[in-house]
């Protein structure tokens, strides 16, 4: 997001910021500092602060530090990274701002929100590999990224750590790493129906969003459907997530996918 576009949309009834680095589908990363920033700048002679929460699933509490970029609110969803098998169902909210943390409480409380007793263990079991996984998804990741740009048929690579990727100054400002996830926008000539047969065809990549497990993922996403502005890529673009398998074998497995898309 533009922080231009971010101060001409706050409105006196806007009372919450949300922000999401990087993007989940398309994988931009934004300016945080800059974005902050505006809502601090619209926040001046306000008797009621608009608050600002970052979505940090993606960075996990490792590759980000929400706080230090001056957000109020940094959530996660715990059923990713910090579970460590996509199997769970639990997010955390967390906030250094006292008075804003008592009213989350309540709030929670008065919701009668609770998890369950399994689900908390296993993210408890969890939390000592994510480290380790974490960085290990970020490196095959980024490896399969750079293959996958060179490839026929392939017009575009989203991912942050990638020079032309939207965002990639901001992600090597602030960010210590690049988890798991990378878009590809194929040729214009590559029709949806391809695109789905390119899914179709991938045996290790299964059909799935709760990406950050073992298990790798692919989705097609039909990107004009989801956004307003227009996009300049084919309209079909697919999200991978890497999880724990060789990556010479992911690699193979997309190779063989692709031969779909042969003209």
């Amino acid at each position: 997001m533009d922080p231009a576009d971010l101060a001409a949309a706050i409105t006196p009834r806007t009372r919450l910021v949300w922000l999401e680095a990087a993007g989940s589908v398309t994988l931009e990363f934004p300016d945080l500092p800059a974005l902050v920033a505006v809502v601090r700048a619209a926040n001046q002679g306000r008797q009621r602060p608009i608050r600002t929460a970052l979505d940090d699933t993606w960075g996990a509490g490792i590759a980000l530090a929400p706080f230090a970029l001056g957000v109020d609110v940094a959530m996660q969803a715990l059923t990713k990274y910090p579970s460590g098998g996509a199997d769970v169902l639990m997010g955390a909210v967390v906030t250094r701002d006292e008075a804003l943390h008592q009213q989350l409480l309540l709030t929670h409380m008065r919701l009668g929100l609770g998890v369950g007793a399994n689900d908390a263990e296993a993210v408890l079991r969890g939390l000592p590999s994510l480290p380790l996984r974490y960085r290990a998804q970020d490196a095959a990741t980024r490896a399969l990224a750079a293959w996958m740009r060179e490839q026929p048929r392939v017009a575009r690579v989203f991912h942050p750590a990638l020079p032309d990727s939207p965002g990639h100054t901001a992600w090597r400002r602030d960010a210590r790493g690049a988890a798991c996830l990378f878009s590809v926008a194929f040729d214009a000539d590559v029709t949806p129906a391809q695109v789905d047969a390119f899914c179709d065809a991938l045996r290790l990549f299964r059909l799935g969003y709760s990406w950050a497990g073992p298990v790798s993922l692919c989705v097609p996403y039909d990107v004009p459907a989801m956004r307003t502005r227009p996009w300049p890529h084919a309209p079909r673009i697919v999200r991978l997530a890497v999880g724990l398998e060789d990556v010479a074998d992911l690699q193979a497995d997309l190779a063989q996918a692709l031969r779909v898309l042969a003209p």
